[in-house]
């Protein structure tokens, strides 16, 4: 004879009796009344054993994920997500969407990682997602310095939080799945440096900006290196600017902690056109990886142009390599300048400066500057695309 299964207490189903079912000398059936769950007798045989391991191997679990929920919320950089409020999205990215919004009434920036809940991505993909926010959280949220982008905090949940709708006839709201991530991060107004330096592409930059600018980047640069932090994607979309055309280092989503032992750090990391040779050929790799991208976005900062633009990414990942190649810098440009480009992106690692000597070279050409050897408003206009000089 079967049984039933039937009340369930904190989320374990028991056995159910059946009316006339035998029982030894101490049953207490009478007829169809009810017996008290101390008296009852049940058969060994007739307990489905199986379904009663699972419903307490699911409320187990249930118990541990509140537990694991409250270690979370724990975590320093752990923000109130009801002091957030999203309002339009700023730009979409390999890793998120980043939104405008205010947080606590402050300006912000919010970029919102939206997986884990899809049904595309596997667990093992899922884990290694969040196992990289979690990484990049950790990078960010301990550096303070005027040319790295002020952290605010992060949440490995989003329950609660509601982005906006682009249908004005819904709810204006559409909810996140539970587990996106999102971190949260100071607004600066001025876009990214890439925005910045297309809007400039006719009429280039003054001399005075050129430097100021990489001076910054410089800076923020040395601050991480000195922190034992590659940031690994070096490039002008990764560069933010404020009102006042200051700028500060983003997108720390790759950024890793700079390993003891050189060759732990290996892979294609980066973007075509600012990765170093060592990075592209998958060896071994470290700070100076940063230092070759810099060189990079010095030329491109000078230029207001992009490197590379008529070869495809196989080209270039190929000459880069096997024919040094490098972005052809202008007879314009002052040899102060051009001597760090050149020693930035060196083909040998060893052999490019370090991020905090290239501030010192840059801060020597800015005394210059101001000594009158090269006037503030300089610009590169006339001779830029014209008779390239050599790497």
């Amino acid at each position: 004879m079967d049984l039933k299964t039937g009340e369930e207490d904190n989320g374990i189903k028991a056995p159910k009796r059946q009316d006339g079912l035998e029982g030894g000398g101490n049953s207490k059936m009478k007829g169809n009344g009810s017996i008290s769950g101390k008296d009852m007798i049940f058969r060994a045989d007739q307990i489905d054993l199986k379904s009663l391991d699972m419903q307490l191997e699911k409320h187990l679990s249930r118990v541990w994920s509140r537990n694991i929920e409250k270690q979370r919320l724990a975590e320093e950089w752990e923000i109130d997500l009801a002091k957030l409020d999203l309002r339009n999205v700023i730009a979409h990215g390999t890793y998120g969407t980043v939104y405008r919004a205010t947080y606590d009434n402050q300006d912000v920036a919010v970029k919102l990682l939206d997986w884990g809940e899809d049904g595309i991505a596997t667990t093992a993909e899922t884990a290694a997602l969040r196992a990289s926010f979690r990484q990049e959280v950790a990078v960010w949220h301990k550096l303070d310095h005027p040319n790295v982008t002020k952290f605010i905090g992060a949440s490995m949940g989003t329950s609660n939080l509601k982005i906006p709708s682009k249908n004005p006839s819904a709810d204006n709201h559409n909810p996140l799945p539970s587990r996106a991530c999102c971190v949260v991060v100071e607004y600066l107004p001025g876009g990214t440096l890439k925005q910045y330096l297309i809007r400039n592409r006719r009429k280039k930059l003054a001399f005075k900006i050129v430097v100021q600018l990489a001076l910054d980047l410089a800076r923020g640069l040395s601050y991480l290196h000195s922190r034992k932090i590659v940031h690994r994607d070096v490039k002008t979309e990764n560069m933010l600017l404020d009102g006042h055309i200051n700028l500060k280092i983003a997108d720390f989503g790759v950024a890793r902690v700079e390993a003891q032992n050189p060759r732990d750090m290996t892979g294609e990391t980066g973007t075509l056109g600012y990765m170093a040779p060592e990075v592209l050929e998958g060896k071994p790799y470290n700070r100076t990886c940063d230092v070759y991208s810099f060189g990079i976005c010095l030329w491109e900062i000078y230029c207001c142009d992009m490197p590379y633009p008529d070869l495809s990414f196989a080209d270039v990942s190929s000459a880069v390599v096997r024919q040094n190649l490098r972005p052809d810098i202008p007879r314009c440009c002052p040899n102060s300048l051009a001597n760090i480009m050149k020693k930035c992106w060196d083909a040998n690692p060893e052999k490019r400066p370090a991020m905090d000597e290239v501030v010192r070279m840059l801060e020597a050409v800015n005394t210059s500057r101001g000594g009158g050897m090269i006037p503030d408003d300089q610009t590169p206009t006339c001779l830029c695309l014209v008779s390239p000089r050599g790497p």
